[in-house]
């Protein structure tokens, strides 16, 4: 059952497109002398109402990202607005997007999971250096990661009470394609409604916050076990699987 900002849609068939090579990156730097960043990329459905906001940050090197603004139209969606600002953690590069046929804000985990890859392939494309500090290099990159993670050690599972009527649900672990649709399947599987939360990837790792309930209540604390348990058993195993993106 799906509640709220994610609506699971087996009709979705999204095709992450590759960057044009005619496009630029303005003010951006690649310089192999220097210390490479490491890229982070946020999606959030809870500080806007109305569109799915994104930021991007990689250090100072990204600039205007036209090339990945027109790679979002490419997948049936509209930039509403977008700014960029300059802090101790470099450029954050910040969309504000809804689909082009409904002007509301991406319910779609696989849709969302589509904007995700899209933006990580084109700061591949032209910051190839990034390539060694995400953990799509090993699946999209010229140069996987030197540093692999230990899976046991980087995944964290928590929930917590969020008022009488929902709960917070904390997941971190090691990122790799689809990684956005499977956790929400998981948790949906068990019949616990997600109703809108925020996905962050930071490197190697892949940081999920998700707003759930059960019949429109807080989740219980034998119920927090059973997703807890769900989730930890299917991030520590091996992933054979093809990936779906």
């Amino acid at each position: 059952m799906w509640l709220g900002f994610f609506r699971l849609s087996s009709s979705v068939a999204v095709k992450v497109p590759r960057a044009s090579s005619t496009a630029s990156v303005e003010d951006g730097s690649s310089s192999g002398t220097d210390t490479v960043p490491t890229p982070k990329v946020i999606i959030d459905q809870d500080s806007d109402p109305n569109a799915t906001v994104v930021e991007i940050t990689f250090g100072d090197r990204l600039g205007a990202l036209l090339d990945t603004m027109n790679s979002l139209k490419n997948l049936g969606l509209n930039v509403v607005k977008a700014n960029v600002f300059l802090d101790s953690s470099g450029k954050h590069n910040t969309f504000c997007i809804t689909k082009a046929d409904t002007g509301r804000k991406v319910e779609e985990p696989e849709l969302l999971e589509a904007i995700r890859l899209t933006i990580i392939n084109n700061l591949l494309e032209y910051h190839p250096e990034s390539s060694a500090q995400l953990a799509m290099g090993v699946a999209f990159g010229i140069e996987p990661p030197k540093q692999e993670i230990d899976v046991d050690i980087a995944t964290h599972v928590n929930i917590y009470d969020d008022g009488p009527d929902r709960s917070l649900l904390y997941v971190e672990s090691a990122d790799r394609p689809g990684l956005l649709v499977d956790l929400v399947k998981i948790i949906t599987d068990i019949n616990v409604s997600v109703q809108s939360g925020e996905f962050d990837t930071e490197g190697l790792l892949a940081k999920a916050k998700f707003h759930v309930s059960y019949r429109d209540k807080a989740i219980i604390k034998p119920l927090q076990q059973v997703i807890s348990n769900s989730l930890r058993y299917f991030l520590r195993r091996p992933f054979t699987d093809d990936a779906s993106f």
